[in-house]
């Protein structure tokens, strides 16, 4: 079965049936005159709500307002900078975690969490931190959450840990092929029985 095209879609039910890019949910959102700032659920959501209700739009969520002023963009940030509540993890930041890590350094959520829960600590701590949660990967059993949005992640842990053997790219394959096909709730999920699709 294949995906329906948006406008024949006629409930918020049905449009749930099915996996969206978050590039998709834009564009539907922008032709149906829908705000496109949130997360990938929120406009989702946003658009179901949509289907169901014609004429009428889903009430944008209240955004934690911020007290600091602090540039993260544009500001040079050192190992005596404090965290505030408006902390960004653009370029600036891993810019500057990669100039004290190296290479290696990437802003995983787990840190992400860290960093927000954080605020008035120096960035200082924030390595060292950063530091600590990379030695968690020396237990062959730790596993590092997979939040839930991230359906591609858990989909090729869950495959590969299935299959022994099989590869990222066999895992792509099957992701591939599931995701055209329709869900109860909108999520792919791995399922041994995957394997008969290709």
């Amino acid at each position: 079965m294949k995906r329906p095209d948006f406008e024949n879609i006629k409930s918020g039910a049905e449009f749930n049936n099915w996996y969206w890019l978050k590039e998709e949910l834009v564009e539907i959102c922008k032709r149906a005159s829908l705000p496109i700032v949130g997360r990938k659920f929120e406009l989702r959501d946003r658009i179901m709500f949509a289907l169901d209700n014609k004429g009428k739009m889903k009430p944008l969520p209240k955004r934690k307002k911020t007290t600091s002023k602090f540039n993260w963009a544009k500001s040079e940030l050192t190992l005596d900078t404090k965290i505030t509540d408006n902390v960004s993890f653009g370029p600036n930041f891993r810019n500057f975690m990669k100039s004290q890590i190296g290479a290696k350094f990437q802003c995983h959520s787990d840190f992400m969490d860290w960093v927000k829960a954080s605020k008035g600590k120096a960035l200082e701590d924030a390595v060292k931190k950063w530091t600590e949660l990379e030695k968690r990967k020396d237990d062959p059993n730790f596993k590092r959450k997979i939040a839930n949005n991230n359906m591609y992640a858990q989909y090729t842990r869950d495959f590969l840990e299935d299959n022994q053997g099989k590869t990222l790219k066999d895992a792509k394959k099957y992701w591939l092929l599931k995701k055209q096909l329709p869900t109860e709730d909108g999520f792919v999920r791995y399922e041994r029985s995957d394997l008969n699709l290709g």
